[in-house]
């Protein structure tokens, strides 16, 4: 998620530090409790970039139960649906338009499907162990998000993807679970592997 998400626990496109163009502090770094984040390393990823601090690049944050991640997502782009274990993620909406959906248990035993369409100044609450995605609704600008966490371990660490998750499971299990024959997954890749950040494909 490097610093963000760190690079090596992802397939990447290449790093940046000048994808994404913020205010910045003209302090400099020397300061124990200051943290330059638009300026720390982006991951670059298809469909957009991310960048990151915790307690391995600020280390301030240690104990603490803090991080946060800025999220780009370019026009298509798409955040892998995922949950997180032990943590829970209140999104903050820079810029641009975003399409939402969180999925939890219910107090009557069923599920509960939550999806929203958010924009600037708009904050989103995903409830630790929940199901959730979200991806760039506008055809023509980036979405920016302030992605803040109560853990302060790299997002990778307490990340788990629907790509991973469900190429773990045997073919003949997914079939049953669906109610279709094990063929209907034959082009389905089977590699089992973070994505984090993709875009949508016409």
């Amino acid at each position: 998620m490097g610093a963000g998400l760190g690079i090596s626990a992802f397939t990447t496109a290449g790093t940046s530090t000048a994808t994404t163009s913020y205010p910045r502090s003209d302090q400099t770094m020397n300061h124990p409790h200051l943290f330059n984040l638009a300026d720390s390393p982006a991951t670059v990823v298809e469909g957009g970039s991310l960048r990151g601090a915790h307690e391995q690049n600020f280390p301030v944050l240690k104990g603490q139960n803090g991080s946060v991640y800025l999220i780009r997502l370019d026009v298509g782009g798409v955040r892998e649906p995922h949950w997180h274990p032990t943590a829970w993620e209140l999104n903050y909406v820079i810029s641009g338009k975003v399409k939402w959906t969180i999925l939890g248990t219910h107090p009557d035993g069923s599920y509960h499907r939550d999806t929203f369409d958010a924009g600037q100044g708009d904050l989103v609450f995903a409830p630790q162990g929940f199901f959730h995605y979200f991806e760039n609704l506008s055809e023509t600008e980036p979405l920016d998000v302030l992605v803040i966490f109560n853990s302060s371990t790299q997002e990778p660490n307490d990340d788990i993807g629907i790509v991973g998750t469900f190429n773990s499971m045997p073919r003949e299990v997914l079939a049953a679970c669906f109610g279709v024959p094990a063929a209907a997954f034959d082009q389905i890749p089977r590699e089992i592997k973070p994505v984090v950040i993709t875009r949508r494909h016409k």
